[in-house]
């Protein structure tokens, strides 16, 4: 491993809000009865991943900005009052993870560690260089990591373009140690997994993936509502989820599907619909929330591209059963779309100690927070 210095100035800013931040249309937001929706911070533009350090800081990564900053709430009244810029300059860091006291940041190429980071937010160190050899292509080049219950990294390899047979190490997901050490592949056939999680009672993962674009080539009809993008399985290595051969379990592929029979992947646990744009999940198991929250899956859609009618841009519950297998995919928060128009786009969700919720909106550079009163 080496240290390198970033080419930026790094520091603190500290934010004053007169009244709640962001003159944003929160009533717009429709959850079920008993939660409330306010903004946490909106000092944080372009807010993609969010991950909370045992401190109380949360981390949050950007995709267009290159930066990555330390959010902190420090009266308690459950409103940031303090943000440091950690990073800036990255090349796309969209994911962020937290072990031994250390942040790590993944750009396109490469993951960094921020070591001791929670005693040093307003003089962060130098970053070490964890591992420098994954592929430059920016086109799903953007990652989110995590750590799993086996203490392996786990960082997602997006196909290198829309629709492509690129081989390994893309669309994969692969997993090392915390050091970079130890690289290998977990899952494949994944096209571009923006969201990972693991069943806190079974242990196992699940994760997001974007299916294909422009399937349907002229007709838009079909491009429109096929394929549907996934929430997928994978309780064990080894696995492939079809990609680029067959999508959504049951869709071959018009140009790679030829000669691959679709039961030979694994299908997708919950079919989410098309382009929805499935990214960051979260197992809720807070006290706050009503105990049929208990976890259940939290998946937050950042919207469609391409569809004439637009469809996402909201958070969405899977229910499961007492065999842990989706039994309902229903909306939890809705309301950032009006009609073909949206004024924000969810990106991630962290569960607080108290039981609330963070969601990060890309769009308005904010991240909610989530709440249950009951009233």
């Amino acid at each position: 491993m080496r240290r390198i210095l970033l080419p930026a100035v790094l520091g603190l800013l500290t934010l004053s809000f007169s009244g709640a931040p962001a003159d944003l249309p929160l009533d717009k937001i429709k959850l079920p009865p008993g939660f409330e929706i306010s903004v946490y911070t909106d000092a944080v533009p372009n807010a993609r991943s969010l991950r909370l350090a045992p401190g109380g800081t949360l981390f949050v990564s950007t995709r267009r900005a290159g930066s990555v900053y330390a959010v902190r709430d420090t009266d308690g009244d459950h409103v940031a009052d303090e943000v440091h810029t950690i990073a800036e300059g990255l090349n796309m860091p969209n994911g962020v993870a937290f072990r031994d006291g250390a942040l790590y940041v993944a750009e396109v190429n490469r993951i960094l560690r921020f070591d001791d980071i929670e005693a040093r937010l307003a003089d962060p160190p130098e970053p070490v260089v964890v591992y420098d050899e994954l592929p430059s292509d920016r086109h799903h080049g953007w990652k989110y990591i995590d750590f799993g219950p086996d203490g392996k990294l786990y960082v997602p390899v997006g196909a290198p373009c829309n629709i492509c047979d690129p081989g390994p190490p893309y669309a994969s997901l692969l997993r090392m140690n915390p050091d970079g050490t130890d690289v290998e592949v977990y899952a494949r056939g994944i096209r571009n997994s923006v969201g990972f999680a693991w069943d806190p009672l079974t242990g196992e993962l699940w994760f997001t993936d974007n299916g294909r674009d422009n399937i349907g080539g002229p007709n838009q009809d079909i491009t429109d509502n096929s394929p549907s993008c996934e929430l997928n399985h994978a309780p064990r290595p080894g696995l492939h989820f079809g990609y680029p051969y067959v999508h959504a379990g049951d869709v071959p592929d018009p140009e790679f599907g030829a000669g691959h029979d679709p039961a030979a992947y694994e299908p997708p646990a919950v079919k989410l619909g098309p382009h929805v744009a499935p990214l960051g999940i979260e197992f809720y198991t807070g006290d706050l929330f009503p105990e049929a929250y208990r976890n259940q899956l939290f998946i937050a859609q950042h919207g469609s591209w391409n569809r004439r009618r637009k469809i996402g841009y909201r958070v969405m519950l899977v229910r499961f059963d007492a065999d842990r297998k989706p039994a309902a995919y229903e909306p939890f928060a809705t309301g950032w779309l009006e009609g073909n128009e949206n004024w924000g786009r969810p990106v991630d969700l962290e569960q607080m100690p108290d039981g609330s919720m963070l969601l990060s909106d890309d769009q308005n550079g904010v991240v909610y927070r989530i709440t249950y009163t009951g009233s």
